[in-house]
């Protein structure tokens, strides 16, 4: 126990009605006890790659072979439920790849986990600096860096009041690849040094597969007929919706029932497990929307879908005439736009998508996608329904754009690799 661990331990029960809301398994693992990985095989390196949730994970998808070409073992682990299943269906199963839960920073759990997995290199995702970890890697000697770097104005403000005692821990880096200036500029304030710091882009650029005009997912056709969409009618597809606090409507799914012309059929897929109830009686409950969980068709002229499984957005998305990015009507900082405009689709999002501002500043740059406000939403997908043409230029510009974009995988395994003293080639 340390300093810090007398911090966390009334923190946690002072928060425990929060998180104790929540189905959450694992509970040994998070405190470290997960089974030893095999020793590292001769003449490899193993890297650690740890993303938070599900987002994350999914950026991965590129790095995690290069890595394994370049003669490394890769371990990925992930912190929520939904997060370490997408990594399991990813990554489990792969020649010199394992699958494994991150600990809570205890320093006890941290100490366990470190012991077992046996990491020569820590890339951490997008931010994830727990001192604890951070720590007791450096006393390991284990270099640990960010990749995919992304610290939001709001993020950086917390951290920043407390940069005393962060500073440290940002400061023990031993590379930062940020995806932008912006973060770059306030990963500097947090104490990292300038030579360990880069702007690399983001990989999720490098994620997504462009798809070709006309083309459709083998496991879109399948979702389509499982839950009875009509593929003749229009289908609007809201990604990553989420609750809307303050405003007039409670939920982004209320939002998008409410703006969806006559005729045109609506698919909501929410972000979080513990907002599927809320979601369903939204877009009408029982008799009225038609639930993915069911597994049972929709009776002929169903308009309303709830996609309350995990895994499935990409098939939606590749179903969709439009789609709607959530968490950009509240005041939750936004999702991911690249990868409905990878497939394709005219992409809608509303005025609030902080987490994405670089992202959505390209796009827009470009005309790839279009921003609105919450009461002009029923407008803009009539516009954009009645006019294919419009949707197939925004589609060609949304390529385009991603292609310029690439190359992010690459660059942070030459990061990965040199912080073990190797490089590619």
């Amino acid at each position: 126990m340390n300093f810090l661990d007398t911090f966390y331990l009334p923190a946690a029960v002072v928060t425990a009605p929060w998180w104790a809301r929540k189905t959450r398994s694992g509970w040994g693992e998070r405190f470290g006890h997960i089974a030893p990985l095999p020793q590292v095989s001769p003449g490899k390196r193993r890297v650690l790659l740890h993303a938070v949730s599900v987002g994350e994970v999914g950026t991965l998808r590129g790095l995690v072979p290069l890595l394994r070409e370049q003669g490394c073992e890769v371990v990925v682990s992930a912190s929520t439920d939904t997060g370490l299943k997408r990594a399991k269906e990813l990554f489990a199963g792969q020649p010199g790849t394992f699958v494994v839960r991150f600990a809570l920073d205890f320093s006890p759990a941290v100490r366990r986990f470190l012991d077992a997995v046996r990491p020569n290199v820590v890339a951490l995702v997008e931010l994830e600096v727990w001192p604890n970890f951070i720590g007791e890697c450096v006393r390991r000697g284990v270099p640990v860096g960010v990749i995919n770097g992304r610290l939001s104005e709001r993020s950086f403000r917390g951290y920043y009041r407390l940069r005393r005692f962060f500073r440290k821990t940002f400061g023990a880096l031993a590379f930062v690849g940020a995806q932008d200036s912006d973060y770059a500029g306030r990963f500097g304030a947090m104490g990292v040094a300038q030579e360990r710091l880069s702007v690399s882009n983001s990989m999720k650029w490098d994620a997504m597969a462009i798809s070709e005009p006309g083309s459709v997912l083998p496991g879109a056709a399948e979702l389509a007929k499982e839950l009875g969409i009509d593929r003749t009618r229009p289908l609007i597809v809201g990604g990553s919706t989420a609750p809307i606090e303050g405003g007039e409507l409670a939920c982004e799914e209320a939002l998008l029932a409410a703006a969806c012309p006559e005729g045109v059929q609506l698919l909501c897929a929410p972000r979080k497990p513990e907002h599927y109830e809320a979601a369903f009686a939204a877009m009408g409950g029982a008799g009225k929307c038609v639930r993915r969980s069911a597994r049972t068709r929709a009776p002929a002229g169903a308009s309303r879908f709830l996609l309350d499984t995990i895994g499935e957005l990409q098939n939606a998305y590749a179903l969709a005439d439009v789609v709607v990015v959530g968490r950009t009507f509240g005041a939750l900082g936004g999702s991911d736009p690249i990868e409905s405009i990878a497939l394709g689709k005219a992409t809608i999002v509303g005025p609030r998508f902080t987490n994405f501002q670089h992202v959505v500043g390209l796009f827009r740059e470009r005309d790839a996608i279009v921003m609105c406000e919450p009461g002009d939403l029923g407008r803009v997908l009539r516009e954009l329904l009645g006019d294919p043409a419009r949707r197939a230029a925004m589609a060609e510009r949304g390529a385009a754009c991603i292609r310029s974009q690439q190359g992010a995988t690459g660059r942070h395994a030459e990061m990965i690799l040199a912080a073990m003293g190797r490089r590619k080639g």
